[in-house]
């Protein structure tokens, strides 16, 4: 097995700010980084599936942020 799976850093989704891509496809969420330098940090991703306020994602770099829905 490799260690692919274990680089990545927990995150609670604290808001779901609404549906983006090309059909509506992903969710754009804020969310609070749980562990690792950037610990208490709120970002904003985009994530694919099924999530809510209070989920945890896992996240593979938690230096880079969404752009706001509209391009503002």
């Amino acid at each position: 097995m490799s260690s692919e799976g274990t680089d990545s850093t927990p995150a609670e989704v604290i808001e779901v700010v609404g549906k983006t891509g090309m059909h509506g496809e992903a969710m754009q969420v804020n969310c609070r980084i749980q562990a690792g330098e950037n610990r208490g940090r709120i970002i904003t991703r985009n994530c694919i599936g099924p999530v809510r306020e209070g989920d945890i994602i896992q996240l593979k770099e938690t230096a880079r942020e969404a752009d706001a829905i509209g391009g503002r």
